[in-house]
């Protein structure tokens, strides 16, 4: 079509969508296309789903000129197609597929398992807001499944509001990211450390060592519910560690557990070329070796203060608080260059609830449910690495850097 051909004659010229069904193998979609050439068709789409080794190819193509070896064609195709055992399908129409509506996201739908009545749930708000599902495809088949919906017609700030409503009802975990460039342009992570990255709350590690676990854990859980002031509850708790030897930092270090997927997700990021950071309300002590360990880019938290080789009871420097998260994210995308719309911040506490909600995407990990409801997105099984499959990185595309990263012999 020339520049200056009206649309609506693309639009109403003759097309054919050619189907083809059966069982996978080698060569077939060369074939396909080796058996239209002949009729010099031009290719206005194809689409092509390999599904437990059955192949489902479509291709819409102009119809021939001449409307007699339209005939011809179909023959041709039909026998070709059954020469390998397949199913055919020519479908006569005019034009190209419908413009997709406006608005456009990307949905991903995270189940242990995901069950048909989950999915079907799930497709069903979708069209209760106007939305279309104009593709389905799996991302990963475990440690969970995974599957992303391309979706147009509506807006993605009503859609994640109503799929949120309904992931919380069905127990799924669903994310809902804007389509376009940025999708796979997040360059930044930022994360919580405590009981986020790794398993435990660092504080606790430390009340263990000085006898008063039962009184700080009592504290911690308070503060991170939102119920006490992040600020007063750290220097509360911090006092009850005065007098600690500093020799207890090292076996704190020790005693740190990574999240599962912890690593695989670090891994993962890196060899993609994001940038990636912890902030933490609790202590460099620890987190500094996080940092050296799995090779981050950035790393805030607060600092005990330690004098004669003793702990004073105190923190030095700016406080990493609620608000002094949201702030470092701001910072961190600034050092790397990245627009806030392509951040992502992971968390699981209250004091993590300004930080996720200043990131492109928010993700509550394993959260209270202050936080699940507040932020963008929440995900609720134990592995870290599940985090991946809402960036829109496939469980191949992991395995992919897996496998690099193990030295050959």
């Amino acid at each position: 079509m020339s520049a200056s051909q009206p649309r609506q004659t693309a639009d109403a010229a003759p097309t054919l969508l050619v189907k083809i069904f059966g069982k996978d193998r080698p060569g077939i979609t060369a074939g396909l296309f080796d058996t239209l050439a002949a009729y010099s068709l031009d290719v206005i789409d194809i689409e092509q789903v390999v599904t437990r080794g059955r192949i489902v190819l479509c291709a819409l193509v102009t119809s021939p000129a001449d409307g007699g070896t339209e005939g011809e064609l179909r023959a041709t195709v039909h026998s070709w197609a059954e020469s390998l055992k397949l199913q055919a399908e020519i479908i006569s129409g005019t034009g190209d597929n419908r413009p997709r509506g406006s608005g456009r996201s990307h949905v991903t739908v995270l189940g242990h398992p995901l069950s048909a009545e989950s999915t079907a749930a799930i497709a069903a708000r979708i069209t209760s807001t106007g939305g279309n599902i104009d593709r389905i495809f799996r991302l990963a088949k475990y440690p969970v499944t995974a599957v992303e919906f391309a979706v147009s017609g509506t807006e993605t700030g009503p859609l994640r509001t109503a799929l949120a409503t309904e992931a919380a009802e069905i127990g799924v975990d669903v994310a809902v990211v804007s389509a376009g460039l940025h999708h796979r342009a997040q360059r930044l992570v930022v994360m919580d450390v405590d009981s986020t990255l790794i398993q435990d709350e660092v504080i606790e590690l430390f009340a263990a060592h000085a006898g008063c676990e039962e009184q700080v854990a009592e504290v911690t859980a308070r503060a991170m519910a939102g119920e006490l002031d992040f600020e007063q509850s750290l220097h509360a708790r911090v006092a009850l560690l005065a007098g600690l030897d500093a020799s207890v930092v090292e076996k704190v270090r020790a005693e740190v557990r990574l999240t599962p997927g912890a690593r695989t997700l670090i891994r993962t990021l890196k060899r993609l070329g994001y940038q990636v950071g912890v902030v933490s309300g609790g202590f460099t002590q620890v987190t500094d070796g996080l940092k050296d360990q799995l090779g981050l880019d950035f790393a805030s938290a607060n600092t005990l203060e330690i004098v004669d080789g003793k702990l004073t009871g105190r923190v030095v420097g700016e406080i990493v608080d609620r608000a002094g998260k949201a702030r470092l994210l701001r910072r961190f995308a600034a050092e790397a260059g990245v627009p806030l719309s392509q951040t992502v911040a992971i968390g699981d506490g209250a004091n993590d609830l300004d930080m996720l909600n200043a990131a492109g995407l928010g993700v509550a990990f394993n959260a209270k449910p202050v936080v699940r409801r507040a932020a963008h997105t929440a995900v609720n099984v134990p592995f870290l690495d599940t985090v991946l499959y809402l960036l829109g990185i496939t469980r191949e595309e992991v395995e992919e850097v897996e496998a690099a990263e193990v030295p050959s012999t």
